[in-house]
């Protein structure tokens, strides 16, 4: 019977490991949600693992040679439990299948929720009850507020559990 397993990924090698498991015919998911990143003066939205390091294959270790997913290039393991693979529940795959987007990916909702230019204000922590303008989003679950402070904007980082839309 076919179950799925977390496979342990070599640092910043998932996709890597997700092509490599997918040339030898395992069924692989590599959940993965939309980040804006900015480089060289541009903004783009990009892909990034949910999971970093992390991603899952659809084995059946009673018939399936397994033991070739370690030596995939990108993998560095297989989460296991002595000397066996550790499935992982039926229920957490389907879980999380069932937030993905039509594509597959995930939209964060504390990211999803604001959108750049909107007022807010800090609900809790240091600078509780200050008002500004959200700027973006980490991937850190952060948000960066800009606020007028001595006449002038000043960028905070805060939780973003602490910002309200005001």
């Amino acid at each position: 019977m076919r179950h799925w397993y977390a496979v342990f990924a070599r640092a910043h090698a998932e996709q890597r490991a997700e092509l490599n498991l997918g040339r030898q015919r395992f069924e692989v998911w590599l959940p993965r949600y939309r980040k804006m990143r900015r480089h060289a003066g541009r903004s783009e939205q990009v892909l990034r693992p949910l999971f970093p390091r992390y991603l899952f294959v659809a084995l059946d270790v009673a018939h399936e040679r397994w033991r070739a997913v370690l030596s995939t290039y990108g993998v560095a393991g297989l989460v296991c439990s002595g000397e066996a693979p550790v499935a992982v529940p039926e229920a957490v795959i389907e879980g999380l299948r069932a937030r993905a987007d039509a594509d597959g990916t995930f939209t964060l909702e504390r990211a999803a929720r604001l959108r750049r230019g909107d007022r807010v204000r800090i609900e809790a922590g240091p600078m509780r009850d200050l008002e500004g303008i959200f700027e973006a989003a980490t991937d850190a679950e952060r948000v960066v507020v800009l606020l007028e402070l001595m006449g002038r904007g000043v960028r905070v980082t805060v939780p973003a559990e602490h910002v309200e839309r005001a």
